[in-house]
C-alpha cells in the first residue's frame, strides 16, 4: 500500500493514495451547485480520504491488538507498534497545517491514548476491576485533553462535540473488549462495526472543520 503524505498548507493539502478502504469522489458530496447538485473540489476529497485513512487504521489496528492481547497471541507486540505508528502518522498530518510543535502534542495525546487502552485491556482480562476503572478514568481524561487541544486549535471543531464523539468511541471499544472476555460474539462484532462507523464521521468532522477554516486553501 503506497502511503499519503499531506502537503503543506500553503500549497493545497492533498493526499496521494493508492488504495482507501472507504474512498469518495468529487461527486458525492458536498456543496451543492446551481444545479443543485452536490459537489466538492479535488482537494477537498483527497483530504477527506487521506483523514478516513489515517483514522480507520485507528480503529482497525485498535481492533487488531484487542483480538491479539486478549488471546494471548504472538503478534502482540507488533501490532501495538504499529497502531502507535499510526498515531504518530495522524500528529505528522496535522503538521502542515498546524505547526511541528502542535502535530507533536497531538501525537503524543493519541499515543497516550493507545497506552492507557492497552492498561485497561490487560486489567480487564486479569479481572482486576480496580485497575479497569482506573484506567477508564485516566481514558475520559485523556479524551478531554485531546478535544480541548483540537478545539483551540480550531474553532470549527467545538470541544464538546469533540468530547461527545470521543467518549462514543471510548464506549465501542470498551464493549469490544468486554464482549470478548465473555465471549459474547454477536456483541463485539456489533460495536466494531457501530465504532467503525462513528470512527469516520469523527474523521469527517476533522476535515469538515479544516475546509472551513482554510476555504481558500481547498478552491481546486
Amino acid at each position: 500500500m503506497k502511503r499519503f503524505m499531506l502537503i503543506g498548507i500553503a500549497g493545497v493539502v492533498s493526499a496521494a493514495i493508492l488504495f482507501s478502504p472507504t474512498p469518495v469522489k468529487a461527486a458525492e458530496y458536498g456543496k451543492m451547485d446551481k444545479k443543485d447538485k452536490v459537489v466538492y473540489t479535488q482537494s477537498e476529497v483527497d483530504l477527506r480520504n487521506a483523514m478516513r485513512q489515517l483514522w480507520e487504521e485507528h480503529i482497525v489496528y485498535t481492533r487488531n491488538f484487542i483480538i491479539s492481547a486478549l488471546g494471548d497471541l504472538e503478534d502482540t507486540g507488533k501490532v501495538a507498534e504499529r497502531l502507535l505508528r499510526n498515531q504518530d502518522d495522524i500528529g505528522n498530518a496535522i503538521k502542515p497545517i498546524y505547526g511541528v510543535e502542535a502535530g507533536k502534542k497531538l501525537a503524543a495525546l493519541l499515543r497516550d491514548h493507545i497506552l492507557i487502552a492497552a492498561d485497561i485491556v490487560k486489567a480487564a482480562k486479569a479481572g482486576d476491576n480496580d485497575g479497569v476503572a482506573k484506567g477508564q478514568k485516566k481514558w475520559i481524561e485523556n479524551a478531554d485533553a485531546i478535544a480541548e487541544f483540537l478545539g483551540g486549535a480550531n474553532p470549527n471543531w467545538p470541544k464538546q462535540v469533540l468530547k461527545d464523539m470521543l467518549y462514543k468511541h471510548l464506549a465501542y471499544t470498551t464493549t469490544e473488549v468486554v464482549s470478548r472476555i465473555k465471549k459474547d460474539w454477536d456483541a463485539d462484532i456489533e460495536a466494531y462495526d457501530k465504532g467503525h462507523v462513528h470512527m469516520l464521521m469523527f474523521a469527517d468532522t476533522l476535515t469538515d472543520g479544516i475546509i472551513k477554516q482554510f476555504p481558500k486553501k481547498f478552491m481546486k
